[in-house]
């Protein structure tokens, strides 16, 4: 049995109990023992706080950091690091997105490249795309690699290659896992694209409990090409998967389309089509904010915040707001573009919407703006206790400088920071409140 959660370099003392079925009780000796350094360069540097007279939710936090040094790593709620996963093979272009703990204990990750990679310079050799599952010592228990699901693929009968896995892969109560991939394919005489343009869009593949592909869905198959308010040829840059236990539907996070699209994916049985759009220019009305400016933009890491996920239900996401807009006649900037820039300041906020699929209102029940603008990454999630917490991936005050801010806000209506982390070294993808190390246990 691993046991895991302490800091290192610390001296400990451990002792094992044992609960017979008869209710006796058998007690192990006291062993004394010194954990090991992190012998890991350079370490992020993490602190937090909690504001007087206000108690965080309970448990550890599990941050998916970016750039040099540590990645995968989970804290205390004091910002002590007390688990780390590392990995020796790849390349500096390797990055964890993201992490997830098992029901079975284990820890699944996606380690490659940033995903846009294929309409740029190949990564460095030597780098992997690969989805791992480890356990809690960091020993790797089965892995999938780009070329074998490309194999994999090509037998079942699929005509997909794809170039990347990358962003989110989740896991199913059936044991199957969703993750995106993405490809690429060839226009010819696009409006305001004359010639050939390679274009880059996502694909979410379903893989059995043997991680064999059993279904999926192409972007390619089922949006208009011509829309494309970010970022053009990077169509659209799926960040996030969601599965609707509800329904057995999947909610995906387009970040480059500043929308969330719900797909008819009915438990494996679906034929793909979109459901509805939600965001700017979709199918919702929003409710209790300001059409467009308060809709999500370039959005991250969306999450139930209901126990309900279809029908009447809330989802949080984080709102990065890149290409936030504006309602007409804003100024902001020549000649009145009416997206964020120097006149219209950019900046990011964490939401709550709550839902009505039948109407199709969204109501926007919390909109946080912590004054600061992140560029990208995120994610945005109802705690156990009730309060909100999300994370600005990139809030460092002077970019490229990496840091990131986790806030815990609580949930009464005059909005009120709990407790806060603040890195300095890295950035944090995403970052998560988990009961503990270890599945149905909470400390």
């Amino acid at each position: 049995m691993y046991v895991a959660g302490m800091q290192a370099s610390t001296p400990y003392h451990m002792q094992a109990v044992l609960n017979l079925s008869n209710g006796a009780q058998f007690a192990d000796s006291d062993h004394t023992f010194t954990t090991g350094a992190l012998n890991i360069s350079p370490l992020p540097q993490i602190s937090t706080s909690t504001t007087s007279g206000t108690a965080p939710q309970s448990g550890v936090e599990l941050l998916d950091l970016t750039g040099q040094g540590l990645q995968a790593v989970a804290t205390d709620l004091l910002g002590h690091i007390i688990w780390t996963y590392t990995y020796t093979d790849g390349t500096s272009a390797d990055i964890v997105q993201p992490i997830k703990l098992l029901p079975d204990g284990d820890f699944l990750v996606q380690i490659g490249p940033t995903s846009s990679y294929p309409l740029n310079t190949a990564p460095p050799s030597g780098t992997i795309t690969v989805i791992r599952e480890v356990d809690l010592a960091g020993n790797v228990v089965r892995e999938l690699s780009l070329a074998t699901l490309n194999s994999r693929l090509a037998a079942a009968g699929f005509s997909l290659t794809a170039l990347a896995m990358h962003h989110d892969v989740t896991p199913l109560p059936n044991g199957h896992l969703l993750l995106i991939v993405n490809s690429t394919k060839q226009f010819t005489n696009l409006p305001g694209y004359p010639g050939t343009t390679t274009v880059l869009g996502d694909q979410i593949v379903d893989l059995d409990a043997n991680w064999n592909p059993v279904w999926v869905w192409n972007s390619f198959d089922h949006l208009d090409i011509n829309r494309h308010p970010m970022n053009f040829p990077d169509w659209t840059h799926t960040n996030a998967v969601l599965y609707s236990k509800d329904d057995g539907n999947i909610i995906i996070s387009m970040r480059h389309q500043n929308w969330l699209l719900k797909i008819n994916y009915d438990n494996g049985q679906g034929d793909g089509s979109i459901l509805w759009r939600l965001g700017e220019g979709g199918d919702f009305q929003l409710k209790n904010g300001v059409d467009p400016t308060d809709w999500f933009w370039a959005q991250h890491g969306p999450s139930f915040a209901s126990s309900t996920t279809a029908g009447n239900f809330s989802l949080a996401v984080f709102d990065d707001g890149n290409d936030r807009q504006f309602p007409p006649g804003t100024t902001c900037g020549p000649p009145q573009t009416g997206i964020c820039d120097s006149s219209c300041t950019c900046y990011s906020t964490g939401q709550v919407l709550q839902l009505d699929e039948s109407a199709k209102t969204a109501t926007l029940a919390v909109n946080d703006v912590p004054n600061t603008y992140t560029f990208f990454g995120g994610n945005a999630e109802i705690l156990q206790n009730g309060d909100f917490e999300y994370d600005l991936c990139s809030s460092s005050p002077s970019p490229p400088t990496p840091g990131a801010t986790v806030l815990e806000v609580s949930e009464q209506a005059q909005r009120q920071v709990v407790w806060q982390m603040n890195i300095s070294g890295n950035y944090a993808y995403r970052a998560f409140r988990i009961p503990s190390l270890y599945p149905g246990v909470q400390w």
